[in-house]
């Protein structure tokens, strides 16, 4: 079992719209041999589309709505990665799919650094010391200076940061100044070849000392030169490299190269298994269950309800937390306290499905599921194992659903019961947890989760609506006594809801609004995630 949970890697790429995180998944699969032919941008013109887009709206769009599991063997690593809508207006389940990772790769756009979405995901990542690997994308484009992007990094982010490999530049700059990456661990130089091969045959030199003649010969006086200044900088000024710190989420390890031109991501790749986390422990609400304990325990963190239109299933994704899993065992259900049979277990590759007979810790299953498995569910052979709650995250946009036919209201509420119930959408009233109110409000993180709830809802359950926006985006879950939260909901500008479990939010009209409140509401505590 210590070496199969030694081999595993659980990690996703976090980014921002466009910064390539889609063309480096596809290099990360084709070094594995999960695929054999890497898409490029302009492929999506041609209507070939990213692996993971299996949604029909992921493919007349071409961008990625849902979260993705995809596993490959590399270099005797087995990997999970947990693909994530890279799209602007993604949805919680990109922030919920960071809870089964164990580290997290935050690919930056070389000439825009640390982007809105960007900081967003870093958040959650921070907030649970989750490791982060930085790799800067499109250095063969010109950017910024590579010692103000790490700047700014570490400015815009609170982290730390350790150049692992440090971009190679000829003394003009420019895009066609890019020579390659000097590798400050290994000792190596890779050059660049701008040519046909997408980085096939990258061209490697060994490097005993920055100060051997052979290298200024290589590079070019000027460019010899600069790359030996930025070096001493980083040794001199830099953060050391720390692995404590670096699995303690303080530290990010920073890789430099080109995604679409494949230059960089395999030294990428080594390195990050090398240096990346192994499964780790997680908290239940009676103590810290190890990976290499024998009982097998585990937990759900997200549902995708007819993947396959033709069969309507449901399947619940298990990342694995301790001990062996074995298809068809019995488990015992955290929150019901029945035995569950996990049937027909499967690992993803897009739409591509594969049988299991056993998985280990770090691994993440899909079983089949009879409406019994919720998100955040927890599934051991043990009594009393529960892990902590996956957090639910503030919607940022919300709507009223309005009916087109009235009489399609149990359709409505079957929809949004199930689509909650999945994460795909979450539901609020203005009274409790009243289902029966004419106007049920939706909220999501993003305005294409919108989409993605109607186009479900008319497809699924025949339920034709529309959306009726609501002008208020800043939520924030509530908590205190009862006549300090009478008061906080007293203020006609702000709107109080109630969440599925029954818990007040309230919305306020505008940032301004909110920052006051929070200064001014001593007794009530408002939250980011769900209390």
């Amino acid at each position: 079992m210590l070496a199969a949970i030694g081999q595993r890697r659980t990690f996703a790429i976090i980014s921002h719209p466009d910064a390539g995180k889609t063309t480096l998944t596809e290099k990360l699969l084709l070094y594995g041999g999960a695929i054999h032919l890497a898409g490029s941008v302009k492929a999506r013109r041609a209507d070939r589309h990213a692996t993971s887009d299996w949604m029909a709206m992921e493919q007349e769009r071409g961008i990625s709505v849902t979260s993705s599991v995809m596993q490959f063997e590399y270099d005797g690593y087995v990997i999970n990665l947990l693909d994530t809508p890279g799209h602007e207006d993604f949805s919680e389940d990109t922030y919920r799919t960071l809870v089964a990772a164990d580290s997290a790769v935050m690919l930056l756009d070389n000439r825009k650094g640390v982007e809105e979405r960007t900081r967003q995901l870093f958040a959650v990542c921070k907030r649970r010391r989750t490791p982060i690997f930085t790799f800067v994308n499109k250095c063969d484009r010109s950017g910024a200076d590579p010692l103000t992007l790490i700047s700014d990094v570490e400015a815009d982010l609170g982290i730390k940061c350790h150049p692992v490999t440090w971009p190679i530049f000829h003394s003009e700059g420019g895009s066609a100044g890019f020579v390659g990456v000097y590798d400050r661990r290994m000792g190596q130089i890779h050059l660049f070849e701008r040519d046909e091969s997408h980085g096939s045959k990258v061209p490697m030199v060994e490097v005993g000392s920055l100060t051997d003649p052979k290298l200024r010969d290589l590079l070019g006086a000027e460019t010899h030169e600069r790359l030996v200044h930025d070096i001493a900088l980083l040794d001199e000024a830099g953060h050391p490299f720390d692995a404590a710190e670096v699995l303690s989420g303080e530290l990010s390890p920073v890789f430099f190269g080109s995604a679409l031109n494949n230059f960089g991501v395999e030294p990428f790749l080594r390195e990050f298994l090398e240096l990346a986390p192994a499964p780790s422990p997680r908290e239940t609400t009676t103590g810290v269950i190890e990976p290499a304990q024998e009982a097998f325990s585990g937990f759900v963190f997200k549902i995708q309800a007819n993947m396959d239109p033709k069969h309507r299933d449901r399947v619940a994704f298990v990342r694995i937390v301790s001990g062996r899993f074995d298809a068809g065992m019995q488990v015992l259900h955290g929150r019901t306290g029945k035995m569950v049979r996990l049937n027909a277990p499967q690992t993803f590759m897009a739409r591509e499905r594969t049988a299991v007979e056993s998985a280990w810790p770090g691994d993440v299953v899909g079983v089949m599921d009879r409406r019994e498995l919720r998100i955040g569910d927890s599934l051991a052979t043990e009594p009393g194992v529960v892990f902590a709650n996956i957090p639910r995250f503030a919607p940022e946009h919300f709507a009223r659903v309005i009916l087109s036919d009235p009489m399609k209201r149990k359709q409505l509420d079957a929809g949004l019961r199930q689509l909650t119930e999945e994460g795909a959408a979450q539901v609020f009233f203005t009274s409790g947890t009243d289902v029966t109110s004419p106007t049920p409000i939706v909220g999501a993180v993003g305005q294409l989760q919108f989409d993605v709830m109607m186009h479900r809802l008319a497809h699924e359950y025949g339920v034709t609506a529309r959306l009726e926006k609501i002008n208020s985006r800043y939520p924030r879950w509530i908590t205190g006594s009862e006549s300090d939260l009478a008061r906080a909901t007293r203020d006609p500008a702000r709107t109080l809801l109630y969440d599925s479990k029954g818990q007040p939010l309230l919305l306020f009209e505008n940032e301004w609004r909110m920052r006051w409140a929070l200064d001014h509401e001593p007794g009530v505590a408002f939250h980011e995630v769900s209390p």
